[in-house]
């Protein structure tokens, strides 16, 4: 259990860390696309990249914008995987019990956006665009809560954490069955039967990193293909990582302390060279050590820096550089309106409804610590959608004018969640704090 929550807590600590980074790259983005040089803007993110030959069977060219958001941000929902993998066998979401909090905020707070937004909207333009404002950003979510300091609960970082994991795979379904079209089964038949083939392989505990990569690499080009899109092939694939290791504790401390006793009978810390059985015990120690490891737990820990300090902040700096102007929005101007509400009250009161009312029903408890005025500043920070409502945002929509409303709504619904968010978990700490 201690494990756990150190893992949990080194996971909520880079995500904090990563939030200042993102929240940076979101703001030059901002800049750069109002400045003079937006031009530079549009052109770097549409200039067309290709891989392959034109005559040959392998040939994709997309642009830049496309590259980030169909390919690195399948690394990105691969890690998400990872996560929710993580927290159902050994994590947060293991029993019903511990989940049931989470689960039910999260559902809480998917449904009352949707629904806030569709009745805003009442059937104008832009009403495919119901799936923006019901995600959360948990990068810029547990950053807030960094700047309130040692002062908030570990409960509320923990419950806070798995409602955003749940609400990711809602996001990830909405994706996969809503903003997917011209489909085209047969691909997604070859690609589901190699995820069945890997999922056998992990069954069996048979793991080559190489060979997974490779089949990975050729299930997402075959979701890109099919008309799914290609980021589910992220977290179809993370399921397929197995989580157990190859050798226990037990038996790798027995064979690293014998190995080690070899540096203790030959004196040899003198030498730049290490004696052949030395040699030899580094190389055991080295080849057990990769055994130790858990492939999830390696893969995670090896790609979430990646992630968060690289593949995020790309993506905000491709997707958040919208114009801030209202010239040529006259027919989508609601849509700005709709999508900050929706984000804001959708939220709040969804997660904040479902959640008390898991708790009156005693379907869950509310986390140690926790009070529901702490809840509350949660559930309005819920609404700070940001990077996957941005992510939504491109799948939604084709023209321009709606997917720049959109962005300004998503920016505007989260920058007033996080602020509200923030001012009401400080008012619950300090009071807590005098009482």
């Amino acid at each position: 259990m201690k494990r756990i929550s150190n893992s949990l807590k080194s996971f909520i600590k880079l995500e904090t860390a990563s939030s200042i980074i993102l929240f940076a790259c979101s703001i030059l983005a901002i800049i750069w696309a109002n400045s003079s040089f937006g031009y530079i803007y549009e052109a770097l993110w549409n200039h067309k990249f290709t891989i392959g030959f034109a005559d040959s069977s392998f040939y994709l060219s997309k642009p830049l914008i496309l590259w980030i958001n169909d390919g690195l941000m399948a690394i990105f929902f691969f890690v998400i995987g990872l996560e929710v993998k993580r927290e159902i066998l050994v994590g947060e979401l293991t029993t019903l019990r511990k989940a049931s909090l989470p689960i039910f905020a999260a559902i809480g707070g998917m449904l009352f956006p949707v629904i806030i937004f569709l009745i805003l909207n009442n059937g104008k333009i832009g009403s495919e665009g119901w799936g923006i404002p019901m995600a959360t950003d948990i990068a810029f979510t547990l950053g807030i809560l960094k700047l309130l300091g040692k002062r908030v609960p570990l409960g509320l970082k923990i419950f806070l954490t798995a409602f955003a994991i749940v609400d990711d795979i809602g996001a990830v379904l909405v994706i996969a069955i809503f903003y997917s079209a011209n489909i085209q089964w047969e691909l997604v038949g070859y690609a589901m039967l190699i995820f069945s083939v890997l999922i056998f392989l992990s069954y069996k505990e048979i793991y080559s990193k190489y060979f997974y990569f490779i089949m990975g690499f050729v299930v997402w080009l075959l979701f890109l293909k099919s008309g799914i899109h290609p980021t589910i092939a992220g977290i179809l694939m993370a399921f397929t990582i197995p989580i157990n290791r190859k050798v226990d504790f037990k038996e790798y401390l027995k064979v690293i302390t014998k190995k080690l006793s070899f540096f203790k009978e030959e004196s040899s810390h003198k030498s730049k060279l290490m004696s052949k059985n030395q040699l030899h015990a580094v190389d055991s120690i080295e080849k057990i050590t990769q055994k130790v490891h858990s492939p999830l737990q390696h893969l995670e820990s090896t790609l979430h820096g990646w992630v968060s300090y690289i593949i995020m902040p790309i993506f905000a700096l491709a997707n958040a550089g919208v114009v801030l102007s209202l010239n040529g929005l006259e027919n989508t101007s609601h849509i700005t309106m709709n999508i900050a509400l929706a984000l804001v009250l959708g939220n709040t009161i969804g997660i904040m409804f479902f959640s008390l009312i898991a708790v009156k029903l005693k379907l869950a408890d509310l986390p140690k610590g926790v009070n529901n005025l702490q809840l509350l500043g949660v559930s309005i920070l819920g609404g700070l959608g940001f990077t996957m409502s941005l992510f939504i945002v491109n799948l939604a929509y084709t023209n321009d004018s709606l997917i720049a409303a959109s962005k300004m709504g998503v920016i505007l619904g989260s920058l007033i969640a996080g602020i509200l968010g923030y001012l009401v978990l400080r008012f619950s700490l300090k009071s807590k704090k005098i009482t």
